[in-house]
């Protein structure tokens, strides 16, 4: 038998139909009957007719010989109070105790033949494999789709493997898949530029400024924030993340010069946010229009504190001071 096969075989006894049984191994129903087909075949299942057969589902039931080896049964043990239904979420730990207890230890240029042509639960088991090319020939596989791909995001521990995935046009562009890279201590630098490097500076700078970032990937995206910043061509886009985020990205592009445009933009606004207009009236690349502009707000008239932090900026109107 298959390690497959081995591993459904183990879950028979705990399930009391299809439905259960496919819960607990994270396999669709058509591909189960193909197992318990071929574990009857094989002898290591009894078929049994329920009444009436046209209405009821062929149930099967374990013969008392041969059992699951006691590797295979401690694997799946683990796994029954966490199965949540048939589908296999990122973190489900069914595929993860299968790759652990039966596919780890067999030498590479196996793991990477069967990883080119494993499905269902193996396929999901091999995303977990710790080498580069156990992931690539994962990637070659024609049933990998996007649950292996943010597998792979999710666990795999190099650098080379996760190149390889983003180098997928159709995985790299994929939200949860991006989540999962910036959480990956093993994402390079150069590889965050080039994924997010053209990206909208709001999404920079809320990935910039995530918990869920690790250090090296927060430090890299405000450097590449900084820099798309400073760019040109991208005043509304400043614009937009400036008032979406009421100013709290200022403090990330201190020593940025605005352009006339994005200034204009600014003005042509008016502001009804505390937090927007002092974070704009601490920013130092504030343009003395834009802080004569703020001067002028209904909001800041009656707010003699908002007032003294914009009257206080290096670039307020000359009369003020």
């Amino acid at each position: 038998m298959s390690p497959l096969e081995c591993f459904v075989l183990s879950h028979v006894s705990d399930a009391s139909d299809l439905s259960q049984l496919g819960g607990l191994t994270g396999l669709p129903p058509d591909r189960l009957e193909e197992i318990l087909d071929r574990l009857v075949r094989l002898g290591a299942l009894r078929a049994r007719a329920v009444d009436p057969p046209e209405t009821q589902p062929v149930a099967r039931t374990p013969l008392p010989a041969p059992a699951p080896s006691v590797g295979e049964h401690e694997a799946t043990e683990a796994l029954e109070s966490e199965a949540e239904g048939p589908a296999l979420a990122p973190d489900d730990p069914a595929p993860a105790a299968l790759y652990q207890q039966l596919l780890r230890d067999l030498p590479l240029d196996e793991r990477v033949q069967r990883a080119r042509v494993a499905q269902d639960a193996e396929l999901n088991a091999w995303c977990y494999d710790p080498s580069p090319r156990v992931i690539a020939a994962v990637l070659e596989n024609p049933r990998t789709g996007l649950t292996q791909a943010r597998l792979v995001a999710r666990h795999h521990r190099d650098a080379q493997g996760l190149a390889d995935l983003a180098g997928r046009g159709a995985f790299a562009a994929d939200d949860v898949i991006r989540r999962e890279l910036l959480r990956n201590p093993q994402l390079q630098p150069g590889l965050i530029r080039r994924l997010w490097g053209q990206r909208r500076l709001l999404e920079q700078w809320k990935w910039s400024a995530s918990r869920e970032t690790t250090e090296q990937a927060r430090r890299t995206l405000r450097e590449t924030l900084r820099a798309r910043f400073a760019a040109a061509g991208v005043a509304e886009e400043r614009v937009e993340m400036i008032i979406k985020t009421e100013g709290r990205c200022l403090s990330a592009l201190s020593g940025i010069a605005i352009d006339s445009k994005t200034t204009a933009l600014l003005c042509g606004r008016p502001y009804a946010s505390i937090m927007l207009i002092q974070n704009l009236g601490r920013w130092s690349a504030a343009a003395p229009v834009l802080i004569a502009h703020l001067l002028r707000q209904p909001l800041v008239r009656r707010n003699p504190s908002l007032r003294a932090i914009l009257t206080a900026h290096p670039n307020a109107p000359k009369e003020l001071h």
